[in-house]
């Protein structure tokens, strides 16, 4: 019986390190990093610190590339970004991303 908590406890670490995206609720107010992957429905980024995570984007949201109004899954790998988080009906929720082409 040991044995076998043992080896479940060891799966869990292996699989939580790695799988090191974190879909997490977002603060209000605004972050800034780098895009990893942006398809539809899902933004994954790196924050300042080089810290990956995973944000929920609703169809709603405004999406700019380079100032100009485009769709999420335009946005490239290694592009700067700037998501903007508001709170609405007590959830924290995206409502802007604006993005930079990568230098």
């Amino acid at each position: 019986m040991l044995r076998r908590a043992f080896v479940l406890a060891a799966a869990v670490a292996i699989v939580a390190c790695v799988n090191p995206v974190v879909a997490e609720e977002a603060k209000a107010g605004t972050h800034e990093g780098k895009v990893v992957k942006a398809e539809a429905g899902k933004l994954t980024m790196t924050d300042k610190d080089g810290k990956e995570h995973s944000h929920k984007v609703g169809a709603d949201v405004k999406v700019t590339c380079d100032g100009k109004e485009c769709k999420l899954e335009e946005l490239k790998a290694g592009s700067t970004v700037k998501v903007t988080v508001e709170k609405k009906d007590d959830k924290s929720q995206i409502t802007k991303i604006e993005a930079k082409k990568a230098e």
